[in-house]
């Protein structure tokens, strides 16, 4: 609140509820918006704008930081930006703690996009809740969720006191029968069947009144404003019963329902969507105790079972004034339908609910930490692979690519054309189909791939301030004038490698031009890493124009920074560059190794060399097998270091770097390296679980502390790609350019 939503009254229900529970628990909200202008209550700690893609990375920064327990989501549909919801994604995906999510929608046929979205929930989710046994069979059927993840937690309820309902009625001037519908008024409710009703129910009953409470939603006022409670005004006068027929047209507070619940005889929800899996409304009409009129909807064929309620056909007006006749003649059927109704709805009260959730939300955190225990320490017992390598498939790189270029993410397979392109991924891209070119010259669909990330990078490249831009939207928008130090040294890799590989002339050409352009800005970086890949860079680049005396100028300034930080930092117990392990760390040493070979320096590449085998002995995990820094805090000396989340992208590197060092001293222990680090993909790892997929071609995006994460995005497949094409030409093994259909 105050947004006026259900789901928005549910989870501050939720959150009051909790906090009532145990005074000593912190519960802090984050608000979805649809608009500006809400006044929050101080419990809601960061609000996202639902259509603001990156205020949902921004919100899983914040959580991680403040170092929260666990997330409980509340999930329906409408009210997350992107198609089906998937921005959420972008939360879900990079919170470091556990995830409870509510489902308020399950739906039995759902798109493909929201089944995508809905499947990656749930697999981030450590527990799932819903409220209904039909939701269950739903996600057990479509989703293939074990029923061991979900519990049934009803929907939470007010407690309803009828002697101040009996006050209130007297304040509404009401002394007949009193009929209620509540919540915000759209078509699907199917109100003009009530209306159309009342004719008949006031001929017998003349002074029985049905009141409309709820606002029109947001949704429909904002597209057709009030023709809907227009319209049923004047079906209600065209058929006399305007003077019988209330509307409350405003969204009414917990407070104020509460009064009108305890006020009513009968509540009717005339709802026409018959999959309707939950409803907040009938929930709290079951436990005002009175008895319920309603259209056969799955959750209230469920919740009005055993007679607990009256069930009428789908738009028969004729059959609701019989039910509310035949309720009103028969006290004795009446009450005890209100008797089972208010006897079932004890198990929904909030403190009772609210208790139901603390227990899921400690199972969840139990089940959590108990997985992490046990996945340490595991050693190394299925999947090796020994060295064998699989034929390069390029199934995934295709369905990735368009004539723009590359797509930064998928969802599971599906590219995510929402979430645009990078200059990144393109120069991975550029890098990798410069590597298959060592094999033979390239196929024609690979060869027009390459032509479209090189002309990606073209047009990223801004020459006003001689840096590469990263990242456009899917309308082909520019987001900024300039993209980071690093993607700029990507972009410079992926142009010298052209330079070096690239058997057309014409392409080849448009590579060293850019190159030359953009690498004069290397000098003017400050980030360690983006020194590396200069160097990388300029070696690629100096292999196809030997000697060219600016790249060796620029190639020593930048190996003399690196290796001073190296020799400012280093010491007996930690040969390192940096007090802190993070990301793309072997990088560092492969780039001292290539550059002090390329200048004659041989401590520089001694220094490299001693490095990298520090650094893949750290990631060495307690049974041999190959575990890289994970991005989950990463490790500073003297703390713990982070095993999780573990990215693809740093078993490229280490893959890259081994077989630097191999091609240089010819020793097999750097061979042997390179494919333990490799392994990595294909299962010998902390889960035991391969994160490169035989079918699509395509890699998994990391490894999470109790799960692999299934979606395919272009870093994970291009580092898996640029790994294995690497392997694969230092074995001299054949390689699959084919384009797999």
């Amino acid at each position: 609140m105050p947004r006026q939503c259900g789901i928005a009254t549910f989870t501050a229900d939720l959150a009051q509820t909790l906090v009532g529970l145990d005074s000593g628990l912190v519960v802090d909200v984050l608000a979805m918006s649809d608009r500006e202008g809400y006044k929050y209550p101080r419990c809601v700690e960061f609000e996202i704008p639902e259509a603001d893609q990156l205020a949902y990375r921004n919100a899983a920064e914040f959580i991680n930081r403040k170092g929260y327990d666990l997330l409980s989501i509340q999930h329906e549909y409408g009210i997350f930006g992107g198609q089906a919801g998937c921005y959420l994604m972008n939360l879900a995906r990079e919170a470091k703690m556990p995830i409870v999510t509510t489902l308020h929608t399950v739906l039995q046929d759902p798109s493909a996009n929201q089944k995508a979205v809905l499947d990656e929930l749930l697999q981030l989710s450590e527990r799932v809740v819903v409220m209904s046994e039909k939701a269950i069979e739903f996600l057990e059927d479509v989703h293939k969720v074990c029923r061991s993840k979900i519990d049934l937690i009803h929907h939470g309820i007010p407690s309803v006191s009828c002697e101040s309902g009996g006050k209130f009625r007297a304040k509404l001037g009401i002394d007949g029968p009193m009929i209620l519908t509540f919540g915000l008024l759209s078509p699907d409710k199917g109100i003009q069947y009530v209306i159309e009703a009342m004719p008949a129910i006031v001929q017998e009953q003349p002074g029985t009144t049905y009141v409309v409470v709820g606002a029109t939603h947001p949704n429909i006022r904002a597209s057709s404003g009030e023709s809907y409670r227009k319209g049923l005004m004047k079906l209600a006068d065209d058929l006399g019963v305007s003077k019988n027929v209330r509307f409350v047209d405003r969204f009414v507070e917990a407070d104020e329902l509460v009064e009108y619940l305890g006020a009513m005889d009968i509540y009717i929800t005339p709802y026409l969507n018959p999959k309707q899996i939950t409803s907040g409304t009938l929930a709290y009409s079951v436990g005002a105790g009175k008895p319920v009129i309603s259209t056969p909807y799955w959750y209230a064929k469920e919740l009005l079972a055993d007679g607990r309620g009256v069930l009428v056909p789908f738009k028969d007006a004729g059959a609701i004034s019989d039910a509310v006749l035949n309720l009103q003649n028969n006290p004795g059927t009446k009450r005890e339908i209100g008797r089972k109704a208010a006897e079932f709805g004890q198990k929904m009260l909030w403190p009772e609910v609210g208790q139901t959730y603390l227990d899921t939300f400690s199972r969840a955190r139990m089940d959590s930490e108990n997985r992490l225990r046990t996945l340490l320490p595991k050693p190394l017992t299925r999947h090796s692979t020994a060295n064998s390598l699989p034929e390069i498939q390029l199934k995934h790189l295709f369905d990735l690519s368009d004539d723009t270029g590359i797509l930064q993410h998928a969802t599971y397979t599906t590219p995510n054309r929402a979430e645009g392109y990078c200059v990144d991924d393109n120069a991975r891209a550029l890098l990798f189909t410069a590597y298959l070119e060592t094999r033979g010259p390239l196929s024609a669909d690979v060869g027009l791939l390459q032509s479209r990330y090189l002309s990606f990078l073209l047009n990223a490249f801004n020459p006003e301030n001689g840096r590469f831009r990263n990242f456009m939207n899917f309308s082909r928008e520019w987001l900024e004038a300039m993209g980071s130090e690093d993607s700029h040294g990507r972009s410079l890799w992926g142009l010298g490698s052209m330079v070096h590989h690239c058997r057309d002339h014409g392409r080849r050409d448009v590579a060293k031009h850019l190159f030359e352009l953009g690498s004069p800005a290397l000098y003017k970086t400050k980030s360690l890493r983006t020194w590396a890949y200069g160097i990388l860079s300029i070696d690629e680049y100096l292999q196809g124009v030997p000697n060219d005396p600016k790249a060796l100028e620029m190639l020593e300034t930048l190996s003399s920074r690196i290796w001073s930080q190296f020799e400012y930092h280093q010491s007996d117990a930690w040969p390192w560059f940096e007090q802190s392990l993070t990301y793309a760390n072997t990088r560092l040493p492969q780039a001292l190794i290539l550059a002090g070979e390329r200048i004659g320096n041989a401590s520089m590449l001694q220094a490299g060399i001693e490095s990298l085998a520090w650094i893949m002995q750290v990631q060495t995990s307690f049974g041999g097998y190959y575990a890289p820094i994970g991005s989950d805090g990463f490790y500073v000396r003297g703390k713990e270091r982070s095993y999780f989340d573990q990215q693809p992208v740093e078993a490229s590197a280490s893959v890259s770097a081994c077989l630097s060092a191999y091609r240089l001293t010819r020793e097999t222990f750097w061979l042997e390296e390179s494919h333990r680090a490799f392994r990595w993909f294909l299962g010998e790892n902390a889960l035991g679980e391969p994160l490169y997929d035989f079918a699509t071609g395509g890699c998994h995006d990391g490894l999470h502390v109790n799960r692999v994460n299934r979606n395919q995005g272009a870093e994970s497949t291009i580092s898996f790609l640029c790994a294995l094409s690497e392997l694969r030409s230092a074995t001299s093994n054949p390689i699959l350019l084919a384009r797999v259909i």
